[in-house]
């Protein structure tokens, strides 16, 4: 069965991941999402929030899981968040923060000092 022509949207993985790495900063903000708590979600009536620098998340896999801190930086040109206290030795001794993605992350404390992240969340509520 042919597909649409008049749709845009490819399904070959190797154009997703060329959109991926390739694409607008407008767009892959988008894609620095993670999931929230069990409490946020049932709060804000949400599953997924991008990950903003001040929030407070909890490590789910690799080596620091179960690591709980703020974070410091939010890179959504490589799609990576950075967190105080994960960091990689380097060889000279050096400790470097450790970039962790976003989905392997889970959102437990939300910052809401700004008014604009704070009004969308709560007009989701309703």
């Amino acid at each position: 069965m042919a597909s649409n022509p008049k749709n845009k949207v490819t399904h070959k993985a190797s154009k997703q991941r060329k959109n991926l790495f390739s694409g607008d900063l407008h767009v892959k903000k988008r894609v620095c999402r993670a999931h929230v708590a069990d409490d946020l979600m049932e709060k804000y009536n949400i599953w997924t929030v991008r990950v903003h620098k001040g929030d407070t998340v909890k490590i789910m896999r690799g080596g620091f899981a179960g690591h709980t801190a703020k974070v410091t930086d939010v890179d959504t040109k490589k799609r990576v968040v950075y967190i105080e206290k994960v960091t990689s030795m380097k060889a000279d001794g050096k400790e470097t923060p450790r970039p962790v993605h976003p989905s392997n992350v889970l959102v437990t404390k939300l910052d809401l000092t700004d008014p604009y992240r704070k009004r969308k969340l709560e007009g989701m509520s309703k």
